[in-house]
């Protein structure tokens, strides 16, 4: 079936569908909303034939209003971006599935996985994508695995993300990966409708039901990281992956999700298998969580940056990459934009001074010890720069409170506390075409470049309980 390409909403129809005027279309959570919009629709019609005096006659188009508004919903699957990186690669991903979807073609579960992630085949059985529908995550309440029952913007596997709110993280990870450095796979945040997730059931399928997914492009390998051993890996894939993970302070970095690259001969000499990083879903974390870095023994990570990767590393602005964020994802959340600009930071300072990868890997890690989890050198560091603020009580007094110095935002992450979930997670707004988004605080900039003194010196609010908590038994012991 040919399909028509609209360029500017990324929106794909069959040729024969005449234009209609669509409803504004919202998941099966919202059906009291949407019943609403189709009375005001009907309503709105009949006020438009009254108003213009169009009567019916034999020369007059008979435009019934009495027909079911369900029947005037396309029936056929559709495909729009809807955040995320909107490159050449993302585009024609898109519309390669778009093809595929408008022949019929179902998408089909992936059997291994905690939530819903579906292959999305072409016309000749190839996989081309992966689709991650954001109410099918695991702890989500529509997971076809039965791992399901939360709602979103609840806890998920991981305190630090909500559930609904890996997909954006995922279509983050390829729009922060400059120029591909890391390789991530063209990704992008779309809207779907019509197609036959698990979690959509027949009848949600033919009122035209919308799902926000994360989608990725489809990468063709024969293992991953963890069945073959890492002394295969290249010094350089394993460098720019780690480099993309400090960034981005991915808390999921396990062997599962590094992919090795398939080559045309399956002969993976030492030092040469290209390595594929995906499932970025749990990066980005709320606060300073406990990251997972696979490669942190790996013995690439202990070879020093080569020349290209310091230039890379230098050239990295975490102000702009904030910037980016706000204005392709808008919906990620203000700590976790934080989250990334203090990690950006650190690593442009440690790597100036030499480090290499497992020393700032293991700087970033938690130390469990004797049964105790303490914590890593770079929260103590946020934590000591906290310590050396005025109480925040007493900025608050203040008589102007916008001239608060705007450099203690940097290091301003949320509380981890049961209130801070309570809410349902702002990505409810992808449901809607065009969601109005208040412009979030900016991020003041101060100098990267400086000692890491500079750093610690640096304005620091409250990052949450466990720190707190932290702090008080340290001051009781000395």
């Amino acid at each position: 079936m040919a399909v028509a390409v609209d360029q500017h909403h990324k929106t794909f129809k069959p040729f024969s569908r005449s234009q209609r005027c669509r409803l504004q279309s919202y998941t099966h959570l919202d059906q009291k909303f949407l019943e609403q919009n189709q009375t005001n629709l009907a309503h709105s019609l009949q006020q438009g034939f009254e108003a213009d005096n169009i009567h019916r006659s034999v020369s007059t188009p008979c435009l019934s209003i009495t027909t079911p508004v369900e029947e005037e919903f396309d029936i056929y699957p559709t495909i729009r971006i809807v955040g995320g990186h909107e490159d050449p690669k993302v585009s024609a991903l898109v519309v390669e599935v778009a093809v595929a979807l408008a022949s019929g073609i179902d998408p089909m579960l992936v059997s291994g996985g905690l939530g819903g992630a579906y292959f999305l085949s072409n016309g000749k059985g190839k996989n081309i994508a992966v689709a991650k529908p954001i109410d099918e995550e695991p702890l989500a309440f529509n997971n076809p695995k039965g791992f399901g029952g939360r709602l979103l913007g609840q806890p998920g596997l991981k305190r630090s993300v909500r559930i609904g709110e890996t997909g954006i993280r995922e279509s983050a990870a390829y729009l922060l990966d400059h120029g591909g450095f890391a390789g991530v796979p063209p990704t992008a945040l779309v809207k779907m409708s019509n197609v036959a997730f698990c979690g959509n059931n027949e009848a949600t399928v033919s009122a035209a039901h919308y799902t926000i997914a994360s989608l990725q492009r489809f990468v063709d390998h024969n293992y991953d990281a963890g069945e073959l051993g890492s002394s295969g890996f290249s010094v350089a894939s394993v460098h720019r992956i780690a480099i993309l993970d400090i960034r981005l302070l991915n808390l999921d970095r396990h062997a599962g999700n590094i992919l090795i690259k398939k080559q045309e001969q399956d002969n993976y000499e030492a030092g040469i298998a290209e390595l594929v990083p995906i499932d970025h879903g749990i990066c980005l974390p709320e606060w300073l969580d406990d990251p997972y870095f696979e490669w942190l023994h790996w013995p690439q990570a202990s070879v020093p940056f080569s020349e290209y990767e310091l230039e890379y590393i230098s050239h990295l602005d975490p102000f702009k990459d904030a910037e980016l964020l706000r204005t392709k994802l808008p919906w990620i959340r203000e700590s976790s934009i934080r989250v990334l600009v203090v990690c950006t930071i650190f690593l442009k300072e440690v790597a100036a001074i030499g480090l290499c990868l497992t020393d700032i890997g293991e700087m970033m890690t938690r130390d469990f010890r004797y049964g105790e989890e303490n914590l890593s050198v770079l929260e103590n560091l946020c934590a000591q720069a906290k310590a050396s603020l005025p109480n925040i009580s007493d900025i608050g007094d203040r008589s102007e409170p916008d001239e608060t110095s705007e450099e203690d935002e940097i290091f301003q992450f949320e509380n981890e506390n049961e209130e801070s979930f309570g809410e349902v997670g702002d990505l409810n707004l992808l449901i809607k075409s065009h969601p109005v988004v208040a412009k979030p605080p900016k991020i003041s900039r101060f100098s990267s470049t400086g000692s890491m003194t500079g750093l610690l010196n640096a304005v620091l609010p409250p990052l949450y309980e466990e720190m707190d908590h932290f702090h008080e038994n340290d001051t009781k012991d000395t």
